[in-house]
């Protein structure tokens, strides 16, 4: 691989190659914008051409620290809290009310992409260097965040850094994490500079936010399939992990007779064949995934007497997506008693979807049609901080064309005339929010 300035030039240069510069008015500079990119780019970057900033990491650390540099240069107030969170105020004419923020984070999924995560910070804080330039002033004040481990990485628990923001944290549960490689929580926590005290002191008042605003790339198909640069997000799905234990019993695969099986991995293909037809019955945005299968002994010659799996179950609302998590557990209970196999079920995780309020949508529909942009709308099936956010402050999302869909992946790209365009929309819609008229 080149070395890590090589690779910044090359996706600087892939960035600004055909950009149109007519998008460079009202204070915002996409050149900024893609160096910044860039420039986020090469840390942590592996041989792969991917970005591996695992929250609470140095890399992750690396990252933060240099987007405080920027803030500091564009004038805002900067201050990290006890669950790492970096926040950068722009003071506004009344500033005892509350503020708007905006962000998202800049920690990746292992070998991730380039634009996840970073592309919400740089845009937040290219809409207050915007203001700096042309001299806005807003009514109320602005602040740009960066969130602490949102993907999960670490400890297979996301959200780290907006759940302690919202007061969302269970400290019993939070201190027994551990990641990876065995560190606790506690211990990575203090390797980062970090308190493990102050982590859960870190929840502030929902009141002094007035709303929270997310820039984000679709990480899907349905933007490119429109032509349409950006659109404008309805709800964000939140997920239930079932795990299902499929046991049978393991033989000989040879001298075990077909009529004479209890073979676990047979169960559970039918059950991952089976479940794809599911959710399209229930709801056009409901999904359900398997994408991760333990498979015991796992010999070539050995009948699979036990298999672990996991479902992804996700829809933006919660009946359908709790009706769905009922469909696929009655259809492992199905299959199990028609093969005769024993099945245990756990339910991991089950978080409330966040539906986007009509008021929330129609004021981003508003920011998205002073782009010039046809106002498309869509549900983000992913999680995101502003699931966290949007439970507690009115929240709204903007999501990115992807090109081809692609994310979580060193191929993940949006074109840097997509980005410069949701930099406008957001920089409308706060300046409408932070104003009082």
């Amino acid at each position: 691989m080149d070395t890590i300035k090589d690779f910044q030039d090359n996706f600087l240069n892939d960035l600004l190659e055909d950009f149109d510069g007519e998008l460079n008015h009202s204070g915002v500079n996409g050149k900024r914008v893609a160096e910044r990119l860039a420039a986020l780019a090469g840390i942590g970057l592996n041989e792969h051409g991917g970005s591996s900033r695992m929250g609470f990491s140095p890399e992750e650390r690396q990252a933060k620290e240099l987007v405080k540099t920027w803030m500091q240069q564009a004038g805002l107030a900067v201050y990290e809290d006890g669950a790492g969170n970096v926040i950068g105020r722009v003071s506004g004419k009344n500033d005892g009310e509350a503020a708007v923020m905006s962000g998202s984070h800049v920690d990746t999924v292992p070998n991730g992409g380039h634009f996840d995560g970073t592309l919400g910070v740089i845009a937040a804080l290219e809409v207050a260097e915007a203001w700096k330039g042309t001299g806005f002033k807003p009514e109320k004040a602005f602040e740009a965040v960066i969130f602490s481990e949102e993907e999960g990485s670490r400890f297979n628990s996301g959200l780290l850094g907006s759940a302690a923001m919202f007061g969302e944290t269970d400290r019993k549960r939070q201190i027994n994490l551990t990641d990876n490689q065995g560190n606790s929580f506690k211990e990575v926590l203090e390797k980062d500079g970090l308190h493990v005290d102050r982590f859960f002191e870190s929840k502030r008042n929902p009141r002094d936010i007035a709303a929270f605003l997310e820039v984000h790339i679709e990480q899907g198909k349905q933007l490119e399939r429109e032509n349409l640069p950006a659109g404008i997000v309805t709800g964000i799905a939140g997920p239930c992990w079932l795990e299902l234990t499929f046991t049978g019993e393991a033989g000989h695969a040879g001298n075990t007779p077909m009529g004479d099986r209890s073979d676990a991995l047979a169960a559970a293909g039918e059950f991952v064949s089976e479940l794809e037809k599911l959710p399209l019955g229930i709801s056009d945005s409901a999904v359900a995934t398997v994408g991760r299968l333990h498979v015991e002994p796992n010999g070539i010659n050995v009948i699979p007497g036990r298999v672990q799996l996991t479902v992804d179950i996700r829809d933006i609302y919660p009946e359908t997506r709790d009706r769905l998590v009922n469909e696929v557990s009655k259809l492992a209970e199905t299959i199990a008693d028609k093969r005769g196999i024993n099945l245990y079920q756990n339910e991991n995780i089950r978080i409330m979807p966040v539906p986007v309020s009509g008021s929330m949508q129609e004021k981003v529909k508003e920011a998205v049609e002073s782009t010039g942009i046809t106002p498309y709308f869509l549900p983000s099936g992913a999680g995101h901080d502003a699931m966290i956010a949007g439970r507690y402050v009115p929240a709204a999302m903007i999501f990115v064309r992807s090109r081809e869909g692609i994310s979580h992946n060193p191929k993940e790209w949006s074109t840097l005339d997509d980005c410069v365009k949701a930099v406008h929309v957001l920089k409308n819609l706060a300046e409408k929010l932070c104003t009082n008229s």
